[in-house]
């Protein structure tokens, strides 16, 4: 799920720190015990919640440009399977191979290709940073390109003819929803049967942890329909670590939230991590509670 208190990841990953990071370090303490998630079964206990009205409001950043909500509309039936976007204009790749670190117009282009997708590259400025990475990695995911972060030949040819994600089928499916994709490390938020974003995310690693007192569990995220439960602002304390701006969707057990550490692979402890720009202003885009998550998809780590 998130950072543990010693600055350590569970597995061995390296520590990370959040010196600078938006909102700070608004922390909301929570006291009770974490469910021990089985491979087959979760046995989900609620952790009672307790001095959250007492952190002082945040205000919500706006979300960006392109991904402001549109103007209401009726609530429509989903598809089993949705295309929903409208093809961009058409793109030129890049003469060479980008990569994190290069700056220039044809980074900016490619910014530019990115977020007329639904991913979101952070700023529109011409600097390959790793917001823009994120992005790509998603962008990969999506179109079956081996997830290297960097625009090669195969990148370049998919960005001219991108492919459309594709919605699963599932009962009680929604118009507007959530849907988390562990064979692909994909979010894919819908409003209204239209792709608002696509994300990057790390979900459950699949390796055993020590939490404490709490007992031991597996990192696991379990596949499932769920809707939003809360939305907590800032970083939050959880006995195993803290996570940034968490959207649950599991009681206050599992959320999709912010961290530092969001590889290319599944490493969370059972949470869904999305990089910090994207924790930033997530929250702005679903209602809480009540937004339809839909877990699925093979986890890697099974693989």
């Amino acid at each position: 799920m998130a950072r543990t208190h010693d600055g350590h990841h569970a597995g061995g990953r390296p520590p990370v720190h959040f010196e600078g990071l938006p909102g700070g370090k608004a922390r909301v303490r929570r006291a009770g015990l974490l469910a021990t998630i089985g491979a087959t079964a979760l046995a989900a206990a609620a952790i009672a919640t307790t001095a959250c009205t007492a952190q002082a409001a945040q205000a919500a950043p706006a979300a960006p440009a392109a991904f402001a909500k549109p103007a209401a509309a009726a609530a429509t039936a989903a598809k089993a399977v949705t295309t929903s976007l409208t093809a961009p204009a058409a793109y030129v790749a890049p003469t060479r191979n980008l990569a994190p670190g290069m700056t220039g117009a044809d980074v900016k282009a490619l910014q530019e290709r990115l977020a007329s997708l639904k991913y979101y590259p952070g700023t529109i400025d011409g600097q390959f940073g790793g917001n823009t990475q994120a992005a790509l990695w998603a962008f990969q995911e999506i179109n079956g390109v081996k997830v290297t972060g960097v625009v090669d030949a195969a990148t370049k040819k998919a960005l001219v003819h991108p492919r459309t994600y594709k919605s699963p089928s599932y009962a009680g499916k929604r118009a507007t929803r959530i849907e988390v994709d562990q064979a692909l490390e994909v979010l894919v938020l819908f409003d209204n049967n239209q792709i608002r974003l696509i994300s990057h995310v790390s979900s459950g690693g699949g390796y055993y942890y020590d939490c404490g007192s709490y007992g031991c569990a597996q990192a696991v995220t379990p596949n499932g329909t769920y809707n939003t439960t809360v939305f907590m602002p800032g970083w939050v304390v959880v006995p195993l670590g803290e996570m940034y701006n968490p959207v649950f969707f599991i009681s206050t057990v599992f959320a999709i939230h912010g961290d530092t550490y969001v590889p290319v692979g599944p490493a969370s402890h059972g949470c869904v991590r999305v990089p910090m720009d994207i924790a930033a202003f997530f929250h702005t885009l679903v209602k809480t509670p009540g937004t339809q998550v839909h877990v699925y998809g093979k986890p890697q780590w099974e693989k």
